[in-house]
């Protein structure tokens, strides 16, 4: 009976050690996390939207006369002009010659006869002043001198339509094939040329944000295209009325594209920044534990981790900004934060 007592209050004290010691085990468990010091950030609130990108300007030539086709040459590169070139305002396109159309404009002729009415012109003028011609005369010489210049500004804008110049600066987006020596009839396209270092876009933005946004804010875009690069624009125009189909009213943008990174009917998504704060409290949005007492996030200290209930402001898809509970310096837990108690003992790992 003695031995029996004994191996049972053996037992016990055995495992009464056993769970003392997994006690002390658990006691002393270290929770891995990853820990950052805050600094001062600046943070922007803003709204979504995307729209198709469309050029500020954008012109079709065509051909103005039947003529045989010459494609000119790019001074920038030395070889006849291509699709994407760009261009500037003045350049020769093409030449459209026709011998038979530049007889028939007579523009040497016409200059030959602009240059004796002028000569007739002075002449009468310095008679009338000694009274040799009456007012009349003098004014007959005038109105063929007049009549003589519009007609030589006449062939002059003749002679134009042999020769398809830029009118903007720009790119060639469109340059139809025509073999050299060809005939082109009237009205056949030569070229298309878009401006778009400056572009600009509709939007169709919500109606429960007529009141924030405004002409001026900066508008940041972006492409898939160009996923290392951010373009800014500005809201330039507002409607005023709501569509009540779509209960949303209309915005443009205007944006600026001076490496022509973004291209004409790009899809775009555009951030209207409707807030903007510097040096403020920012941090991820992913490490904010929602709890009954409120936000919640953990400080590092010394080996522990203490409990913050914060109070936030601007926030955006990744960030948000911290009004309270936080200070400059503090070692934030950014991982291994989804088990955590006030006053869990961590190693940090990062």
């Amino acid at each position: 009976m003695r031995k029996s007592i004994f191996i049972i209050a053996a037992a016990l004290i055995l495992i009464t050690g056993c769970r003392n010691q997994d006690q002390n085990l658990n006691a002393d468990v270290e929770i891995p996390v990853s820990v950052e010091y805050i600094k001062l950030k600046s943070i922007e609130e803003f709204i979504n939207t995307t729209g198709t990108a469309f050029p500020k300007g954008e012109i079709l030539l065509k051909s103005k006369i039947t003529a045989l086709y010459y494609l000119e040459r790019n001074p920038e590169t030395g070889r006849s002009w291509q699709l994407g070139d760009r261009i500037k305002a003045g350049a020769l396109i093409a030449r459209l010659e026709d011998k038979e159309y530049v007889n028939s404009i007579k523009l040497e002729t016409n200059q030959l006869n602009l240059e004796l009415m002028e000569s007739e012109l002075k002449k009468e003028e310095s008679l009338y002043e000694k009274g040799g011609v009456t007012l009349k005369e003098l004014k007959t010489a005038g109105i063929n001198y007049e009549n003589a210049k519009t007609t030589v500004e006449s062939s002059k804008l003749q002679l134009e339509k042999t020769r398809v110049i830029a009118p903007i600066d720009g790119v060639i987006v469109d340059l139809p094939y025509y073999t050299q020596n060809t005939q082109v009839e009237t009205g056949s396209t030569i070229a298309k040329i878009m401006d778009y270092q400056v572009m600009f876009m509709d939007v169709q933005l919500p109606e429960k944000y007529i009141t924030i946004i405004k002409p001026g804010q900066i508008v940041k875009l972006t492409n898939y295209t160009i996923p290392e690069d951010t373009i800014t624009g500005n809201i330039t125009q507002l409607s005023p009325a709501i569509n009540a189909d779509t209960r949303t009213f209309k915005g443009n943008i205007s944006i600026n594209n001076p490496k022509y990174l973004l291209r004409p009917g790009m899809f775009v998504k555009a951030d209207i920044v409707t807030s903007h704060k510097d040096s403020v409290i920012v941090i991820p949005k992913t490490i904010i534990l929602s709890r009954q007492r409120g936000k919640t996030v953990f400080i590092y200290d010394r080996g522990v981790v203490a409990e913050r209930i914060i109070e936030t402001g601007l926030e955006n898809v990744s960030d948000i900004e911290v009004t309270k509970g936080l200070s400059k310096n503090d070692r934030i837990v950014t991982s291994g934060f989804e088990t955590l108690s006030n006053k869990s003992k961590v190693k940090i790992i990062k």
